[in-house]
This record gives structure tokens, C-alpha cells and sequence, in this order.
């Protein structure tokens, strides 16, 4: 089965939409943590690191599974 570089750039895309949802739960989580419970002992640029390799993580994983879930429709 051949996919066109039209098909793997749309998926790149979307795992990358799916990679920047990802970062931006972390922030809305960090945030709700902030506002309820007080502020954090870790500084904001670890903070970003962290959301930055969520968001990685997310997007390979999307990018991987992606493929495998769109066979199951079939």
C-alpha cells in the first residue's frame, strides 16, 4: 500500500495540531493548579520544557497511530 506525499503531509499536519493540543492541555492544567491550589516549586522555563516534550510526544504518538486506527475503518 502507497501513500502519497499529499496523504503524509496531512498527517504530519494533524499530528501536529494534535502535538500543539497537547501542549496547550499542559498549560490550562498548570494554570487550574496555579489558580486552586497556589503556585508551583518548579520555575516557568522548566514548566515549558516540559509542555514542549508532552507536545513532541503527543505528535509522534498521533502521527504513528494515525495510520494504524484508519485501517481499522476501513
Amino acid at each position: 500500500m502507497e501513500f502519497s506525499a499529499d496523504s503524509r503531509m496531512k498527517r504530519a499536519i494533524s499530528a501536529l495540531l494534535w502535538g500543539l493540543l497537547g501542549v496547550l492541555s499542559f498549560g490550562v492544567l498548570i494554570q487550574g493548579y496555579y489558580l486552586l491550589i497556589g503556585p508551583m516549586s518548579i520555575s516557568l522555563g522548566i514548566l515549558g520544557i516540559i509542555g514542549v516534550l508532552i507536545g513532541v510526544v503527543v505528535a509522534g504518538i498521533a502521527y504513528v497511530i494515525e495510520l494504524r486506527l484508519s485501517k481499522f475503518q476501513a
